[in-house]
């Protein structure tokens, strides 16, 4: 989604080393190819995040109109989650966790190469020796995600990872029902060589994709500073957890002298009770505290925020908005995250808390969640008023600072505040882009 996929690249690899002929169809960026799915005997879906998952349901009944002897599998992420769902689909096979070893297992099996026994696991975390992606038959990288530099420069954007899985168990998070704590590495002539290729392709910057760059940090810091050596020009951005990059404050340097561009962090609230609930591992406090350690070691943050949840009041939305703000973080967060609604998939450590047993319906299938209703209706009115705004907005082309007004605007409203506009707080905000930021953000 936004970025050319390691997710196929990489199994994509395995299986022509193992002598199989395979297409790679992204379908975020292309129609489905009926020629190469009449001619398929497997076909496998990447269920990487909950948008990937609506579109493969979509797909995967298309597919079984056009050829429906082939083999189903579905692998990533969300697979093992959505077993019952996939089943129903025709899906026979799903590998959740590290899924190479079990995907090439799977075509061996089915072109008689090895025996039916054992059969292919549902979710594996074994070790894996990666090798170098093959990415030949994706869209080009231009297709995709672009990095915007505050002098207007675009820059082309690859895509790569590190590491899977995260050695946190945050509630919300997906990741955590397949992991469970645990991560994995993908070894680092493996990521050299796959940046290599896209450096030959065209790439001016590199997305690190990991859940958390620093859950191996040393492995992360040998690898940026052998990839600065090598591409002293290229620039990169990460993604790592708050508590993190406090515990590790002293690496921030080096990845800043290395080409780091910015870093993702999943702040998701200034609220310590939502915080809590997530089970995030970091406080209000904390956030306030790291925005001033990245100022200091000249890292631009880009914070996400899980913007409305259950717990979520008139109030605290308006106090996110506010501490954003005075923290001089506006141009940091991408508008979509004004909009984003908790998702509670299967499998979510969330169904652990009766707080979130009392508030949730059955399992919606065509939505993948579970649903759930704020206790205030204005909250959930909110939300939807603020999606369609920040849509209208972001086609439009206006900036993150113009959106965030609107938004602000929107909310002074909402809570019903005496002179709405004409008493709104005034913020100083910037008139363009201040800091290196992707064209397409990747959420959900």
């Amino acid at each position: 989604m936004g970025r050319q996929p390691f997710g196929l690249a990489s199994p994509a690899a395995w299986l022509r080393g193992a002598g199989f002929q395979v297409a790679l169809l992204d379908l975020s960026q292309s129609p489905l190819d009926e020629d190469a799915v009449r001619a398929a005997d497997l076909i496998a879906f990447y269920l990487p995040m909950h948008t990937a998952t609506r579109i493969a349901v979509r797909a995967i009944r298309k597919v079984r109109e056009l050829n429906p002897a082939a083999h189903l599998c579905a692998y990533g992420l969300y697979a093992p989650l959505n077993w019952d769902l996939l089943r129903g689909l025709g899906v026979k096979n799903v590998i959740g966790g590290e899924f190479e070893t079990g995907l090439r297992m799977l075509a061996r099996r089915l072109a008689g190469q090895i025996p039916p026994q054992p059969r292919v696991p549902r979710l594996s975390l074994v070790k894996q020796q990666f090798v170098v992606p093959d990415r030949a038959g994706l869209p080009p990288l231009r297709k995709y995600a672009r990095l915007l530099m505050p002098d207007g420069a675009e820059r082309v954007t690859g895509y790569t990872e590190a590491t899977r899985g995260c050695k946190h168990l945050c509630r919300h998070c997906p990741i955590v029902p397949v992991y469970e704590g645990a991560f994995r590495v993908v070894q680092r002539d493996v990521v050299l060589a796959d940046i290599r290729q896209q450096v030959a392709a065209g790439a001016e910057h590199i997305t690190f994709g990991d859940p958390d760059f620093f859950n191996g940090p040393t492995h992360s810091i040998e690898l940026v500073e052998a990839l600065h050596r090598e591409f002293p020009a290229l620039s990169y951005d990460v993604t790592i957890k708050a508590e993190h990059l406090l515990k590790h404050a002293d690496l921030l340097a080096t990845l800043r002298r290395t080409g780091c561009a910015f870093v993702t962090s999943a702040i998701e609230s200034v609220d310590d009770r939502v915080l809590t609930l997530l089970d995030k591992g970091h406080t209000r406090a904390d956030f306030y505290r790291l925005v001033e350690t990245m100022r200091s070691a000249g890292l631009p943050l880009a914070p996400t925020v899980v913007a409305f949840t259950p717990w979520t009041t008139l109030d605290s939305y308006g106090e996110m908005l506010r501490a954003i703000a005075e923290l001089g973080l506006v141009e940091s967060v991408a508008p979509v995250q004004w909009t984003i609604r908790l998702l509670i998939p299967a499998g979510s450590r969330l169904l652990e808390l009766a707080e979130v047993q009392s508030i949730i319906g059955e399992f919606d299938q065509q939505a993948l969640c579970y649903r759930w209703a704020n206790p205030d209706a204005r909250v959930d009115a909110l939300q939807r008023q603020i999606e369609r705004l920040v849509e209208e907005r972001s086609r439009a082309g206006d900036s993150r600072a113009a959106i965030f007004e609107k938004v602000w605007e929107r909310v002074w409203r909402a809570g019903e505040k005496a002179g709405a506009a004409a008493q709104l707080p005034s913020f100083h905000l910037p008139a363009r882009a201040t800091i290196p930021y992707l064209n397409e953000p990747w959420y959900c």
